[in-house]
């Protein structure tokens, strides 16, 4: 499954429930680019909006819906959650295929930094822009999103408090279009997370309507579509144009999103059901997929990485972090990044190493040392934390040391991933309990809540990961946010407090790493692999596909068909 998008404003948890099955490492030429796959470049059909037919309905496949239609709030953090929510609601910026992020002209004239000290953002809004309700969008909605978020109000469930937390006031500017929001601490990475997508004020009112109002629909929208239909019995969602829209009119009627299961992805693409799937790491549907007529394989290098969480909360048999790192040092990622991966890739698969950084990016650095896989090492650190191997299976003070591994089901990479997890470990004397849970409960009632020992799921990144990632790893009494696992320190949040206020850009990527040193050594999450960011979809889709970083939000308005 799939998480985190921003929360740092959502570190979205955009975990895609993304798993299949797994295969042997043969290669193959007609297999996909590995690591050496170039940065920024998408893979979408660009077609001319001439060449792309007025009208369709396109069908895309979703692991569920969402749990919220307010996006900041605790349960809204569902990848597919967000996709539908960017079809109708305002993302003031827009990330390019090259990680590159511009001001959305849609809904902002301008958006500036007006001044570094004291920082200062001045929003231009579109005297075009208006909520369905009528009203235009105004700075009011923009006081109330950051007062909702800012962290001082507890009955206001978020998830993530990330920038707004440093803003000192948020003011009109010289009408009710013009935004002046002042820092009272720096905030780097401000462009593309603060306030996109932008609610309504009335959803942050209060706090029963912040958390609840929107759990069923968004009550107010302000995009190229709007909503047709929810239809939670058969597990569908769709959005048609909204005819009060002001920009370039969408060139789709209407867009179906549709609750599939992971292993029926393929069959449903080949009797026309949906338009297109994420291969994700799935061999079973790599290899489908290349015999469906009519539909291409794409692929880009996308913010995509599959990985483990596991939980340090006292209720947990992993709470103690030397025992968290012990395991992890049990866990070979190259047999599991080379078993779900090696069939469908060209080169030799790539683990990651970094928390924060995904292969081939500026900062990345490979910091996994600490917890790097070392059966034998595994095995001396578990006898120095007093637990003795009886049998097949560790004790300590009398008890087990049994782990429960909670996964999405029916999701066969998560399935495969978790029994590798089960052979590693038991080579160590750890005794892995999986337990499998429908993928609609998932998040909300076992990831969200932090009912589990050890779990897995994507993070879906952004152009901005070190604000997207601060909700995870900051370690807050007060707030859950996106760290499940409740594992951090009072080093780790200082870190990030000071990487997300550098304004230096070099120097903020190297306190991120000494950040992510820290996570390592806390054995609060496993990287695995980064996803390959291939799709099969029909060949006459358009201005869709892979689209490297260019998903938030997706380009709505000019995907389609070609004549």
């Amino acid at each position: 499954m799939s998480r985190r998008t921003k929360v740092g404003v959502t570190a979205l948890a955009v975990v895609a429930l993304t798993l299949t099955a797994c295969g042997g490492p043969s290669k193959t030429d007609s297999g996909l680019k590995g690591a050496d796959n170039a940065i920024g470049q998408a893979d979408i059909n660009p077609q001319d909006a001439s060449k792309v037919k007025d009208g369709g309905e396109f069908r895309w496949p979703v692991d569920q819906l969402p749990d919220n239609w307010n996006y900041n709030q605790l349960d809204g953090t569902n990848a597919d959650g967000r996709r539908m929510i960017d079809t109708v609601m305002p993302n003031l910026f827009k990330q390019k295929a090259d990680s590159t992020i511009e001001v959305n002209k849609d809904y902002l004239d301008d958006a500036k930094l007006a001044s570094s000290d004291p920082q200062v953002l001045e929003f231009k809004i579109s005297s075009k822009a208006k909520w369905s309700d009528g009203n235009p969008l105004s700075w009011q909605d923009f006081e109330a999103q950051w007062k909702s978020l800012n962290g001082t109000d507890k009955a206001y469930e978020v998830a993530g408090t990330t920038g707004y937390e440093d803003v000192e006031k948020v003011e009109k500017g010289a009408t009710d279009l013009d935004v002046k929001v002042t820092f009272k601490k720096k905030f780097a990475e401000w462009k593309g997370g603060l306030f996109s997508p932008l609610f309504p004020k009335s959803m942050s009112s209060s706090a029963e309507e912040f958390n609840k109002g929107w759990a069923d629909a968004p009550k107010i929208t302000a995009g190229p579509f709007k909503i047709g239909t929810i239809d939670r019995t058969a597990k569908t969602v769709t959005v048609v144009r909204d005819s009060n829209w002001w920009g370039d009119k969408p060139k789709l009627e209407k867009i179906t999103f549709r609750q599939v299961d992971r292993p029926a992805l393929a069959d449903a693409l080949s009797n026309g059901q949906i338009d297109f799937f994420d291969i994700g790491s799935s061999i079973d549907n790599f290899a489908k997929a290349k015999t469906i007529q009519g539909v291409t394989i794409r692929q880009a290098i996308t913010p995509d990485y599959s990985h483990i969480t596991f939980n340090g909360a006292d209720s947990s048999i992993l709470k103690d972090a030397k025992l968290r790192v012990a395991l992890m040092r049990g866990i070979d990622t190259k047999v599991i990044t080379t078993a779900l991966l090696g069939q469908m890739l060209k080169g030799d698969a790539q683990v990651t190493g970094n928390h924060f950084f995904l292969l081939g990016s500026a900062g990345y650095k490979d910091n996994s040392a600490v917890a790097s896989f070392d059966k034998e090492a595994a095995k001396k650190q578990l006898d120095e934390l007093g637990w003795k191997l009886e049998g097949e299976t560790r004790k300590k003070d009398g008890k087990e040391l049994v782990i429960r591994y909670v996964i999405p089901t029916p999701n066969p990479v998560s399935d495969s991933i978790a029994k590798l997890v089960q052979t590693q470990l038991k080579e160590v004397g750890a005794k892995v309990d999986i337990q499998a849970v429908p993928s609609t409960d998932f998040f909300k009632q076992f990831v969200n809540v932090g009912n589990f020992d050890m779990t897995g799921f994507r993070w879906l990144a952004s152009a901005t990961p070190i604000s997207d990632s601060k909700g995870i790893y900051t370690l807050d009494p007060a707030s859950t946010n996106q760290n499940y696992g409740r594992i951090g320190s009072e080093e780790v949040n200082k870190l990030l407090e000071q990487a997300n206020g550098e304004l230096d850009d070099t120097k903020r990527l190297e306190i991120a790493n000494e950040a992510d040193k820290k996570i390592w050594e806390l054995g609060a999450q496993l990287p695995l692999y980064q996803l390959p960011g291939a799709v099969a979809v029909k060949s006459n889709v358009a201005n869709f596909g892979a689209v490297a970083y260019a998903n938030r939000p997706y380009d709505y308005i000019h995907m389609g068909f070609t004549e």
